[in-house]
């Protein structure tokens, strides 16, 4: 009996705010610029590339070439792309432990 697997895609998970924002919130621990525009890509691939794009005024080609994981997308892209699936940006500071 052979087993049958297919690949796994995130965007397949990414089906509520709650999750959308958790994995956007962990690429952006990660840190990698790649991944954080890849992570992006994934989320308005969830969402609907399409829509994102008519809400953005972008083109669909423009940002899936931007929020690949060789994207490099523009602040203002991303800002957009995160306004349109319904998320921003946010800063924190780096909890660091104090000397004793």
């Amino acid at each position: 009996m052979t087993i049958e697997t297919r690949d796994w895609d995130v965007v397949e998970h990414l089906d509520s705010p709650e999750r959308i924002a958790a994995y956007i919130e962990a690429v952006l621990e990660d840190g990698d610029p790649a991944l954080i525009s890849a992570a992006i890509g994934d989320v308005a691939r969830a969402r609907g590339m399409t829509q994102i794009a008519f809400e953005t005024g972008r083109s669909r080609e423009s940002l899936y070439r931007a929020l690949s994981d060789k994207g490099n997308p523009q602040l203002d892209t991303l800002v957009s792309v995160l306004k349109a699936i319904g998320l921003r940006l946010s800063v924190q500071p780096i909890a660091v432990s104090k000397p004793t």
